[in-house]
């Protein structure tokens, strides 16, 4: 046995001292720890197959029930809430955009393998090529701010099509050949939402793993989608708020209610406004659409208003009331 050993630096007063020991606790590693243990409580939870329908086997619920979950959620774990409601959100897209093969394709695989979902949809990061070939596609290039990507077994992709001058929007499986995941998110309250880059090299796509191709327009039920996404988010703030109204203990004065209470009211509004839409499969209209969207984001502003300000009045320790609602 060969045993290396290393001198101990002098150091500037002559002597060698001993280098200082490492700490060995690296808060990135241990925040993706507890993300791959939250990705097990929800797999053992049964949460995850909440929005598929009957007809495939689950319990089909409401976007109203799938909100309250993820408000719960959230009074303990933003994050946890964030990638629940993110992994509702791909199922969501499915069914909206999905022909009735690839519907029962993988919300049958969602229930049957407790698929956990990702996405690659971040809008503002436009480097993902889809070029067309003989049956599908190529992907070559990145996308960061994967929400949920790492640790997934599935990822929604959006990508330009160059020869159709639009984005399409695709489904495939995380482990497939030249997918690698990148665990470098690393924002402040974030870590354990288990985003990241991911790259692509060479990945084939069918055309049957195409959900939304660039060339075809969006219906108003395919774009519900964002409406999705923002009533997820509002009912994270909303669960926030909650949580910080109960580590307050008792001590939160009445004028929280001047903020929580709206945002209760509208998050429920909104979620309520999706399953009429929802309900209305096809035959939805665009207005119909747009009064949705301004529900959405009406429940999103003020659900944020009220995560920040209890957030900030409970937590930071200030629990009087702001000038405006003394």
């Amino acid at each position: 046995m060969h045993l290396a050993l290393h001198p101990v630096p002098a150091s500037s007063d002559g002597y060698a001292h001993p280098a200082p020991a490492r700490d060995p606790y690296d808060p990135i590693a241990a925040a993706h720890d507890l993300a791959a243990r939250g990705r097990q409580w929800l797999r053992a939870s049964g949460l995850l197959a909440l929005p598929v329908p009957r007809e495939y086997g689950d319990l089909g619920a409401s976007w109203k029930t799938i909100g309250d979950v993820v408000r719960i959620v959230a009074r303990a774990d933003g994050a946890l809430a964030h990638r629940l409601g993110l992994h509702h959100l791909q199922v969501a897209g499915i069914r909206l955009t999905g022909n009735a093969r690839q519907q029962r394709r993988l919300l049958f695989e969602t229930i049957e393998h407790d698929v956990f979902w990702g996405e690659t949809m971040n809008p503002l990061d436009q480097r993902l090529v889809a070029r067309p070939t003989a049956g599908g596609y190529v992907l070559d290039g990145a996308k960061a701010c994967a929400s949920s990507s790492v640790g997934s077994d599935r990822l929604t992709v959006c990508a330009w099509d160059p020869l159709a001058h639009g984005t399409l929007v695709a489904v495939l499986p995380t482990q497939r050949d030249g997918v690698a995941v990148h665990a470098d998110w690393n924002a402040f309250g974030l870590r354990q939402a288990a985003s990241g880059t991911v790259t692509f090299t060479g990945v084939q796509l069918t055309e049957d793993d195409v959900l939304q191709p660039a060339a075809r327009a969006a219906t108003p039920r395919a774009a519900l989608r964002a409406q999705v996404a923002q009533m997820i988010v509002a009912n994270v703030y909303v669960g926030l708020a909650e949580g910080a109204l109960e580590a307050a203990r008792g001590e939160a004065q009445p004028w929280f209610q001047v903020l929580m209470r709206p945002a209760q009211v509208l998050v429920e509004g909104a979620a309520a406004a999706l399953d009429d839409a929802f309900a209305r499969g096809h035959h939805l209209t665009g207005r119909e659409r747009r009064e949705v969207a301004l529900a959405a984001a009406e429940a999103k502003v003020v659900a944020h208003k009220a995560a920040i300000g209890i957030g900030r009045h409970t937590l930071g320790g200030t629990l009087r009331a702001p000038a405006a609602y003394a």
